[in-house]
């Protein structure tokens, strides 16, 4: 079982290397230019595979990219499958990566709550009060 699970993961790593080539070396669509495939899911059964795309922009420019990825469905599945000498390679289903969207917008809330104070604010440092003499008490 673990077997499975590891070639798994390596297939979905494979074709995901294989998709984000595809996507800088053959593909013109002016859709997809500058999209980049983040990760692929494989089913237990190898039979599809979800590929997570990241772009870029506003919503009108991730639905021309989901777009995009309707139209180069096919040939990018066929020519996955002949790069990965695969005989029968996984449907194709393209979704957008929400990853690193929440990522950029957790970092913003944060710089808004330190926005006002300076790094470090509100923790004190060990540099902050009296400095000791070597006795252990505090200068006068």
């Amino acid at each position: 079982m673990r077997d499975a699970l590891v070639r798994r993961e390596r297939l979905a790593e494979a074709m995901r290397e294989v998709l984000s080539e595809l996507l800088l070396t053959e593909i013109k669509d002016p859709r997809l230019h500058g999209v980049v495939v983040s990760a692929v899911e494989l089913s237990g059964d190898l039979k599809l595979a979800r590929a997570y795309f990241s772009v870029i922009g506003d919503e009108e420019r991730e639905r021309q990219a989901a777009d995009g990825f309707a139209q180069a469905r096919g040939f990018l599945r066929r020519e996955a499958g002949r790069r990965m000498r695969i005989h029968n390679p996984p449907d194709l289903e393209f979704r957008r990566d929400k990853g690193f969207e929440r990522a950029d917008r957790i970092a913003r809330v944060l710089d808004q709550i330190h926005g006002g104070r300076g790094p470090g604010a509100g923790v004190r440092n060990d540099h902050d009060g009296p400095a000791e003499t070597d006795e252990g008490e505090p200068d006068a």
